[in-house]
């Protein structure tokens, strides 16, 4: 979807602020944002990707005026509504009206640093071989899917040279509507800032991206 968080290549955001030695949270409730993320992610509700999704259907209005982990909570409240876990209701009045539904898994605090450290592999085993190899000439679909997708905005259409090949993985426009993992082959493409923006772009820039394979077309 052509949502608000696909700001690639856009004008007037200004400038991207670098603050220096910047702390991991600003505020006490930004930490209390990440752990209730992590700990709700960690049941099996829902995957990485309807998470993303979650947050990138924002309404762009309310997408642009939130902060960063304001949007990790608005995405972690419109999933928990979505998979029944708690209703509109419950959340307007900030307390529980019925029994708690039941959930699969409880992430506990001491197991935290092994399960960050462990990850989320999302590499998949696939029983075909890649469509391209390193050095190929590609072109990126011209897509405006309404649902989710990986693909840039700005990276749509545009002629580029595969880089790496990275094996197949989950794929996301799939996973994040619950409609399977369904691996695809993964790939980073490289771009020439012209290609991208224009001749009038700097010469020197160079852009990679990573693209499954249905995203691609052979040139």
């Amino acid at each position: 979807m052509n949502g608000a968080q696909d700001l690639g290549g856009m004008m007037g955001f200004g400038p991207v602020a670098i603050e220096q030695d910047e702390p991991w949270f600003h505020a006490e409730w930004e930490r209390r944002a990440f752990g209730l993320t992590l700990a709700m992610g960690a049941t099996g509700s829902w995957n990485i990707d309807m998470s993303r999704h979650a947050r990138e259907s924002l309404p762009p209005a309310e997408y642009l005026t939130s902060s960063y982990y304001e949007i990790w909570t608005k995405g972690v409240e419109k999933l928990v509504v979505a998979s029944g876990l708690v209703s509109t209701e419950e959340l307007t009045r900030g307390r529980s009206l019925s029994e708690p539904a039941p959930i699969r898994r409880v992430l506990k605090a001491e197991d935290v640093p092994a399960v960050l450290a462990r990850g989320g592999p999302a590499e998949r085993p696939i029983g075909q071989p890649a469509r391209f190899a390193v050095g190929d000439r590609v072109r990126t679909r011209n897509m405006h899917p309404q649902g989710h997708t990986r693909l840039p905005r700005y990276a749509r259409g545009k002629t580029g040279v595969v880089e790496l090949v990275h094996g197949a993985h989950v794929f996301p426009d799939a996973n994040a509507h619950g409609q399977g993992e369904q691996p695809e082959w993964l790939y980073t493409i490289c771009f020439s800032g012209q290609e991208l923006w224009g001749e009038q772009a700097d010469s020197t820039i160079n852009v990679s991206i990573d693209a499954w394979e249905s995203y691609l077309e052979p040139v």
